[in-house]
């Protein structure tokens, strides 16, 4: 069979290969990294991984990449991220500085409520370029899947064409653009004193209709203390696996108010956040199979001092995911990379481990890990080359970036100028 496009003279293609399964605590940091090597590529997939010259000798007259001594890794799968938004919220950044809480800053009209008029008020248009601009800056710094919430409409006209925008998206970007619907994502000005009315209406006109469009795939809420109680999450979480939905969670990111049980009843695909997750709660993710995902740049940027248990969750045989959590407020940050290294500084994860928690592991999150997360045969060829020693450099490293050429399914998405 002739290849598409050959990749030579790679000096450590890290494959993150582990037969069809998530890596599993210290699995993590076993990389499977192979010396000296060349890849082909055929019809977006990886067709073989040899030598260099025995590639070279096969495959003549194609497409060739010579990455002159380069690290290959598997793209970037970032899993949880907020993108569709007008305005940026740096003034509540410098509100945090000053002493002002998540909570506090939400109580009082801002967060999540103060990006719902403009987002309302905005039209497709708007709402694709400006998310479009940022994804592209996304993928130069190596992501080549990433997941998109909705939540920012909070009714069903504007929750729908946020979906829509995810769309397009997809439609014209060569990266994979997972669509997450998260009407629940908090209480609408509107139904700020009517709790039940809101859940209501996801449940009876903002998911079926959702479904009936077939524009998302997962359904997320945010279970926490200040947004929505266990009862109105099982119920929304209950609903949107009627109607055929994918189950994700925002799980006691600031209190533990038993949401990893919760995603662990409900056989959720993932729980997102967990940094105030109990020991139980973590038991019983493992229980269920949930892959917990870890947003350590949320935390960083909210100055916590408390992190998720990656090490216990690593202990406990969880397959550990983090993501960016890019979003317009308590998170504004676009890079696995700085993930990585947030993730190895506060809570203690090697830079092995991090890299399988931001690709393989964070496939599995999307309920993609047969595809995409690492580099083997028959996987898309989701490639990141880079011009470092090592792939300790890749978190140890903070500030610009040293990719080089950014692939996806084969196809150059990025390259360095």
């Amino acid at each position: 069979m002739q290849a598409d496009l050959i990749i030579i003279n790679i000096s450590k293609l890290v494959t993150l290969a582990h037969n069809g399964r998530p890596r599993l605590g210290k699995e993590m940091e076993e990389t499977a990294t192979i010396l000296n090597k060349a890849l082909a590529v055929k019809d977006g997939k990886i067709l073989e991984i040899n030598d260099s010259k025995s590639i070279e000798e096969k495959y003549r007259n194609v497409e060739c990449i010579d990455a002159n001594g380069q690290i290959a890794t598997p793209g970037f799968v970032d899993c949880h991220t907020h993108p569709i938004f007008v305005h940026t919220r740096e003034d509540e950044f410098a509100m945090r500085i000053q002493g002002k809480t998540y909570v506090e800053i939400s109580k009082a009209g801002g967060g999540i409520l103060n990006t719902i008029q403009t987002t309302r008020d905005a039209d497709e248009d708007l709402l694709f370029e400006l998310a479009k601009r940022r994804i592209l800056k996304m993928i130069q710094q190596g992501t080549t899947t990433l997941e998109a919430k909705s939540g920012y409409g909070l009714d069903t006209e504007n929750e729908l064409k946020q979906l829509r925008v995810i769309r397009r998206l997809q439609e014209e970007l060569l990266i994979d653009i997972v669509p997450t619907f998260m009407g629940a994502h908090e209480f609408p000005p509107e139904y700020r004193n009517n709790h039940s009315g809101y859940v209501e209406l996801l449940c009876k006109e903002m998911i079926p209709a959702v479904a009936e469009q077939g524009i998302a795939e997962f359904c997320d809420v945010f279970t926490e203390a200040h947004t929505f109680n266990i009862e109105e999450s099982r119920k929304i979480l209950s609903c949107a696996a009627e109607y055929g939905l994918k189950l994700k969670m925002h799980s006691d990111e600031i209190e533990s108010i038993g949401g990893a049980e919760l995603a662990s009843e409900m056989k959720c695909i993932s729980a997102d956040h967990l940094g105030s997750a109990s020991e139980t709660g973590i038991k019983a993710l493992q229980k269920a199979g949930v892959v917990p995902v870890l947003l350590p740049a949320t935390l960083f940027s909210l100055q916590s001092k408390k992190y998720a248990n990656a090490k216990l969750m690593m202990e406990l045989n969880l397959p550990v995911a983090i993501a960016t959590d890019f979003n317009p407020g308590s998170c504004n940050c676009d890079s696995m990379s700085l993930t990585m290294s947030l993730a190895c500084l506060q809570m203690g994860m090697t830079p092995a481990a991090s890299l399988c928690a931001a690709t393989l592991n964070a496939a599995f999150a999307l309920d993609r890990g047969k595809i995409i997360g690492s580099l083997e045969t028959g996987k898309q060829a989701d490639i990141v080359l880079w011009d470092i020693p090592d792939l300790n450099f890749i978190p140890y490293h903070l500030g610009s970036s040293y990719i080089t050429s950014v692939l996806k399914n084969g196809k150059i998405v990025y390259k360095a100028t």
